[in-house]
């Protein structure tokens, strides 16, 4: 069984990713990540959210025999991402802790026959007996998310990650104790895939070291986002939930979270959104967990428009479309800042990332602290959030300081923040809601503002295409991104396809998505 994964099922990437996922070219970095994991080469991606991680590793498992594994935390977002490439064509599977045993036992089953191209765990189940499962299994690739996890350097270190230690020594170890059938060699080549939308020069070395990745390939991109839009706003300089509930109405019809430091103020300030008659939900650990994911499930569905969380909120999302983030008060350094205001555009389009903050949020930070027992580790902490203070305090370019943290020279983004365009929080609230819309961007440098042309959630086709594919996404239970991005529709509308065959040309839309929702939009293109 395993001689046979030395040999790829195709040899062309660009034509899965034309044929399958409908776009014509790669993103930065995809590409060259592809190239080494397909020629059985560990490698490392540091990549911003946004930039196509997961085509990464999705690409490979469409031309490489046997199964790609993908580690990841998010159990609350396995179920979308199965659903989203069942939509193309996969065969693909989670098998996690809320599943029933007999299903389990199921998906279990068809995971050692090869019967599937992908495969999603938690690193939490990685137990005795799943790990005896895994050395069965014709795995082709590890695919770790969110690698920054494993590293206690990282802003979100998880001690189940340590559990990938080791793991594909003791599937190697298994092939070669394995039958002769299993070729020489054959089982010799089984790369690791980390990915990273988060992470310092210290956090990476730690990622190599930790998974004991073998002359790796890298690639890192640029943490530069032009179409994120960074404004911070000192508290006491006017009225913080009034600037709140004005940056929210100016993105009304449109989806967005804000950020606060507890459950109590999480509590009321969706409360005091809700009396303004924001469609606003709470989210945070206090919930009941029936209630917390009914808030999250509400939120991916496009149920409600504003999610008020703790940072409890955000990586079990993967939703396209979120216009706007906002923090009542500081995170914790600059690391998750850039993490959570990532949570936002993932489509490409413009979106608005607004921090408030103030020293007393540093103090209050520092009194999390002192349950560290270790004065190095609390030391840093407390330095990261000074750190975080003195950025957003500072007069000059926010995505220049934020890529410095990342070890990127930048110059100024020219428009792309408050201070390069001279935009503020007030400046936000007042103008009408109706908002400039990039036709597409990338981590290349902002286009100039002749190439944009205004957008408004308010636009009539924009609604009805909006509704419709609600309502095709809830006949199937699965998130509206799931059916197109907000890019997608807008590209719908800009190039008005009459045909099948226009519909192609249509940048993220591949004969599987034309086959299940092509004539639907076609009809409601030529209706409007």
């Amino acid at each position: 069984m395993f001689a046979a994964m030395i040999e790829l099922r195709t040899p062309d990437p660009g034509s899965v990713l034309r044929d399958v996922f409908g776009y014509d070219e790669f993103r930065p970095g995809q590409a060259h990540i592809i190239d080494a994991v397909l020629a059985g080469r560990d490698c490392i991606g540091v990549m911003p959210t946004g930039a196509g991680k997961s085509l990464t590793f999705q690409i490979p498992a469409r031309l490489m025999p046997g199964t790609v594994v993908v580690l990841s935390p998010l159990i609350s977002l396995m179920k979308d991402q199965v659903d989203a490439l069942s939509d193309l064509g996969f065969r693909a599977t989670a098998i996690n802790s809320s599943l029933a045993p007999d299903e389990r036992w199921r998906r279990l089953d068809g995971f050692e026959r090869g019967a599937y191209e992908l495969v999603y765990l938690a690193p939490e189940a990685l137990s005795p007996r799943m790990r005896e499962r895994l050395r069965r299994a014709p795995v082709s690739l590890i695919v770790v998310d969110e690698a920054h996890c494993i590293s206690q350097w990282g802003h979100d270190f998880r001690p189940s990650y340590r559990a990938l230690q080791g793991l594909r020594d003791e599937l190697l170890a298994a092939r070669a104790a394995g039958p002769a059938e299993m070729g020489e060699n054959g089982g010799e080549r089984l790369p690791i895939l980390a990915l990273t939308a988060t992470a310092t020069r210290r956090v990476a070395a730690d990622i190599l070291r930790q998974l004991g990745m073998r002359k790796p390939e890298g690639y890192k991109g640029s943490f530069f986002r032009s179409n994120l839009r960074v404004v911070c706003r000192k508290k006491g300089e006017g009225n913080t939930r009034a600037e709140i509930l004005g940056l929210i109405r100016r993105h009304r019809g449109e989806c967005g979270i804000v950020y606060c430091l507890s459950r109590k103020s999480v509590e009321q300030m969706a409360e005091f959104l809700r009396r303004e008659g924001v469609d606003a939900v709470p989210y945070h650990a206090g919930l009941e967990d029936g209630a917390r994911a009914e808030n999250q499930d509400a939120f991916a569905r496009d149920e409600v428009d504003v999610v008020v969380a703790t940072i409890a909120f955000g990586m079990g999302i993967d939703k396209s479309n979120v216009r706007f983030v906002i923090h009542r008060d500081m995170p914790s350094d600059i690391e998750s800042w850039y993490q959570e205001i990532g949570r936002s555009g993932r489509d490409g389009l413009p979106s608005d990332c607004v921090l408030f903050y103030s020293w007393a949020d540093v103090k209050v930070r520092e009194r999390f602290l002192d349950e560290i027992d270790d004065p190095t580790t609390r030391e840093a902490k407390r330095k990261a959030a000074v750190d975080l203070f003195r950025l957003a305090d500072r007069d000059a370019c926010r995505h220049r300081g934020l890529l410095a943290y990342f070890g990127e020279e930048f110059e100024a983004c020219g428009e792309s923040c408050d201070v390069c365009t001279g935009v503020g929080v007030t400046d936000l609230v007042d103008v009408l809601p109706v908002l400039k819309r990039k036709t597409r961007t990338s981590s290349v440098r902002p286009r100039t503002a002749a190439a944009e042309i205004d957008r408004s959630p308010s636009d009539p086709t924009f609604q009805r295409l909006r509704t419709l594919r609600k309502q095709l996404a809830d006949a199937r239970g699965v998130p509206a991104y799931i059916v197109f991005s907000d890019q997608v529709l807008w590209d719908l509308i800009d190039l008005r396809p009459r045909t099948p065959e226009d519909m192609l040309r249509v940048p993220g839309i591949g004969p599987a998505k034309l086959e299940q929702y092509g004539d639907v939009f076609l009809d409601a293109l030529r209706d409007g």
